[in-house]
Order: C-alpha cells, then structure tokens, then sequence
C-alpha cells in the first residue's frame, strides 16, 4: 500500500471542523461528507458518511475515489480489516511466506486514517450537532458504530489511542490507551446508545438514511446487546464476570437470535464508477481481465471435502478442471502443479497445490507470480458478495455478471450467536449442548445463505442443494462432533464456524487467537514463516507522527484478551 502523505487531527469545536495537521489539508472536497467545510456542517450528511466508511474500515476501498480515506486509491486486494483477519484464517488467500513480510505497518496506514481522521473525527464532529439539536438516534448510531470500531481496532494493534484523540492543535500525540480500558468505555457507549434509541423524539428529527436496520430502532437495540455479548466473549479470558454477563443477555431475549435481526450492510450494487457501490470483492473479480482474488486451497478444500451446501453459493468455479488433477499438469497456469509437495504438508497429510472439480485455488502464502488464470481461478460467488452462483455453467466472469455487486457485509447475525453459545457450552464443559448450537447455527446460516441465488437471475437452480442434502450435511457434522474428543470438537467447532462467518474475517481472526482452533488449517507453505500474528505492527505513518506510539518488535504481543500462553498451532 501507498504510505499516507499526511496525518491529521481534528476537533469539533461549535460544530465546526478544525483541522491540523503538518501539511495544508484541502477542504474543497464538496463530495464527500469527510470533508466538508464548516458551513455545510450536518448531521444527516456526516451520519451517511460514517455509516459507509463504518463498513469500509472492514472492506476496504474499491470505488477509486480520490476524496475518500483509502489513500492507496482503490487498491482493495490488501485493504480492510476483514481482509487481513482472513487471509490469517484461511478464509481468503494470503501471499507470502513470512508474516512479517506480508503484514508491514505501511499496510495499516489506509485502516489507520479510515478509523481516526474519517470515522472518528466525523462522530466527534457530528455528535456537536446532535447534541446541540436533540438528534438523539444519530447518536446512537453513531456510538454502536465506535463501539465496534474501536474494539476491532483494540482486537487488530492492541492498545491505540483513543481518550485524548480528538483534541487537534492541544495534543498531536494522543496517548496509547490500554485495551481493555477501550473494551470498557465500549460497553458504556453501548448502554448509551440503548438508551438513545429507547429516547422519544420528533419524526423530523429521524435521520433520514439508515443502510442497517432503516430507522427500525427495536433492531438496533438487539444489535448494541449483540455486540456487548460478542465483546464479553472475547475478553472471556480476562474477564471472571464474562459468563454471568453472556447469560443475563441471553436472558433478556434481546438480541440477535434470527436472520431477519442480522446487521449487515447491503451493497447496492450495479454502479461500477464513481461512487462504486458494489461489494469491493465483487467490483475487484468481476472484471474485463478476469478474476483478481485467489481462493484458499484450504477453505475449498473444507467445503468440499464435507459436501458443504453452501460452497455453490461461496464460490464460483470458472473452469470444470485444475492442471494436475482432471487436467494435465501445466507450468505456465499453475506452476506448483509440476512441483512436489513440501514435506510439512506431507506430514500433515495437507492437500497442496491442485484441487479436483475445478476448485483452483493457492495454498496459505503462496508467493508464485500471477499468470494468465483470470479466468480460469475460483472466484467469489453470490453470497456474500453478490457475483454469479456455481451451477457448473463454467463460464468467465464478467462485469456486471450475477448479482453485480448487490452482496452483503455480516457484521453481526444470529448464526453467529450460537456459535458464540457453543463456544460458551465448550468452555463449560457441556458438549451436548455446543452441538445444539452448532447445529442451529448452521440451519441459520445455510437457510440465508441461499436466498442470495435469487440474486443471479441467470442461475440454474436446480443445482441448488435440497432439503435432504442439507438436512445430511448437519447431521454428518453432529455425527463427526459425537465421535471426537475434546480437541477434536473444538476442531469442527472452528471449522464450522469460519465457514458460517465467511465474509466477515475479523470474527473469524479474533475466534482463532482466542481458542487456539481448528488445528487443521493448511500451514504456510514456507516451514518456518515466523510467528502467526497475534497483533498487527502500527501504521508506519503514526509511528513517525505520534510521538507516543512506538513500533513493536514483532508481531507476537498479544492483545490484552489473549492471553493463551503461545499463538495458535496450525501455522
């Protein structure tokens, strides 16, 4: 990624915007709510601007917008919070065999802006008006929206800064603030925002665009204590009172428990320019030249292997066979395929290069150069990100083929919730139990899942899996879940549940540091590529520029909520 050229700190002062920093910041930027001037200060435009960047600190940038945060300009294959977490979960495809390599600080700098001059400086700056007016769901919105962001960026770097941000031109230096006093002051912004969506207020003080929930404020309020029950898991480790905290939530009722309730954000889709809104995934491998991204060997693998039901919908296949397996070896499109398997992933009896039936992958830091494949690798299907649903038509992608971007982002759903129950179950000793909740969880997941066909309007839906093929796939994971051990149910547990949280990397990266499982992910290809990553090195950037935050050494530090004694196993 582009390293930024400025870092900047801004304060709302009257509900105006003060901006400093160590260059002139161009406030002629008429198009984008980050930077309006201070008369065109307002809350409902300040509110729409939070709630896509909101989503794009998880996504990543793919509208090429020269007046946005993401100062790579559309570089989207290394952008976005869900992206990192994925790719070190096997979710997505990560290139590169050593982790320092492939996760430096200037990769952080997009994520760091995003978060601080934009997200940040534009709630600090729009609550001036709220407050002022008496926009009290503005407020809401806005402080579920911090909550998450600032805990996901607690969960990424560890300690950042976060009480003296915002104080411009008095302090360029804010402070490093501990975790789990971050993790604290979220939970009472979540309270406070449960109180601001139960506020009676005037209809006209409604705002006027909410992408999440469309101004239904019962929904939200199941969102706050969703995420405040996601937060306490997280920190189970560290926090005695965490199980009491779950329970008295699941007691309420009041939370996410079915997928009409799911926070997500729904990407328009169809505009291709300026502004982009389709899924960033889909706007980068549905294109001209062909597919960009690579699918994981590891997750393919997974779900083919089990006869997954949702693998149709996941993926898209381009080609019906891969060199070395239907197909003849072939170097200049698959260049592993002439190559022996390392000996760690003989050992592990881990499949390498090549998958049958035309799942063409990369195998977990694979740095071979790119070739020719655009349209011939895997690529994303009509969930979550809006393409073309597999039904072995085996056809190239193309612009504005499938769903044309009109996908989702999970951030919060209720399959979700019982895999965060299952894990609890676990924990507690009562496997019996974190089975049900697998089981529910999957039957959730699935049944949302394949609604998306109705996306793709040229999809052949005979393919689709039926009632029996899913109904077996779950009692073939409750049968497998029966028969393991210990270790082995904490397998499938990770398993299923990176599968079910596909799309959205950040759960998925949190659950692997936490649990230290599955333990069968596909290794590095490389048999000694350094640590796993148990948190990000800080945006080159703010190291150069804040005086109070200081590089790390490594990656290895944990974050205050881990505190197992190694990172996890499967490396």
């Amino acid at each position: 990624m582009k390293n930024l050229s400025k870092y900047i700190a801004s304060v709302a002062l009257g509900g105006m915007l003060v901006f400093a920093s160590c260059e002139t910041f161009e406030l002629d930027k008429t198009n984008d709510p980050n930077f309006l001037t201070p008369e065109q200060a307002n809350a409902d435009f300040f509110l729409n601007g939070i709630q896509e960047d909101f989503v794009r600190q998880l996504e990543g940038d793919a509208d090429f917008d020269p007046n946005d945060n993401w100062q790579s300009g559309g570089n989207t294959n290394g952008d976005g919070l869900s992206l990192f977490g994925g790719e070190l979960t096997r979710m997505f495809n990560m290139a590169g065999r050593q982790y320092s390599n492939v996760y430096q600080g200037s990769d952080s700098d997009d994520e760091w802006l995003n978060a601080y001059a934009g997200i940040l400086t534009d709630i600090r700056a729009m609550n001036v008006i709220a407050d002022r007016d008496g926009l009290s769901r503005h407020t809401a919105m806005s402080q579920f929206m911090e909550a998450y962001l600032i805990t996901a960026m607690v969960d990424f770097y560890g300690d950042v800064p976060y009480s003296e941000f915002g104080q411009g031109a008095e302090n360029f230096n804010p402070k490093l603030d501990s975790g789990a006093s971050i993790y604290d002051a979220a939970l009472v912004l979540l309270d406070e925002a449960i109180a601001n969506f139960e506020v009676d207020i005037l209809s006209q003080l409604e705002p006027p665009t909410d992408v999440f929930y469309g101004l239904d404020y019962d929904k939200w309020i199941k969102a706050c204590n969703t995420l405040k029950m996601r937060l306490y898991v997280q920190r189970r480790l560290v926090d005695p009172s965490a199980f009491a905290s779950i329970n008295a939530i699941l007691t309420s009722g009041d939370y996410i428990s079915s997928n009409e309730d799911d926070f997500q954000y729904n990407w328009p889709g169809t505009s291709a320019t300026q502004p982009d809104t389709r899924h960033p995934r889909y706007g980068f491998n549905y294109q001209s030249a062909g597919a960009n991204d690579y699918a994981s060997n590891w997750l393919l693998n997974q779900m083919a292997t089990t006869d997954d039901p949702r693998i149709r919908y996941y993926f898209y296949r381009q080609v019906s066979a891969v060199p070395g397996e239907e197909i003849d070896p072939n170097e200049e499109d698959l260049q592993c395929s002439l190559q022996t398997s390392p000996q760690h992933y003989v050992d592990g009896g881990f499949t390498f290069c090549s998958l049958p039936n035309g799942y063409w992958g990369r195998d977990h830091g694979d740095p071979a150069g790119i070739p020719p494949d655009g349209f011939k690798r895997t690529t994303f299907g009509v969930y979550p990100v809006g393409g073309s649903f597999d039904d072995d038509r085996f056809e190239g992608v193309a612009v504005g083929g499938g769903g044309a971007g009109g996908g989702i982002t999970p951030i919060l759903t209720a399959a979700w919730v019982d895999f965060m129950q299952a894990e609890m179950a676990m924990v507690n000793n009562a496997p019996a139990d974190a089975k049900a909740f697998i089981s529910a969880g999957l039957a959730k997941q699935i049944a949302k899942v394949q609604t998306f066909v109705s996306l793709d309007a040229d999809a052949d839906i005979s393919f689709e899996p039926s009632t029996t093929d899913v109904s077996n796939y779950i009692s073939s994971i409750e049968t497998a879940f029966d028969a393991a051990d210990t270790d082995g149910k904490w397998d499938i547990l990770g398993e299923q549940f990176f599968v079910t949280a596909f799309g959205n990397g950040v759960e998925s990266y949190n659950f692997y540091r936490r649990t230290g499982y599955p333990t069968t992910l596909q290794p590095n290809l490389e048999p000694n590529p350094g640590t796993f990553v148990r948190s990000m090195f800080y945006p080159s950037n703010a190291v150069n520029t804040n005086s109070n935050i200081s590089q790390k050494t490594d990656q290895t530090q944990p974050v205050f909520w881990d505190t197992n004694a190694s990172a996890p196993i499967a490396n």
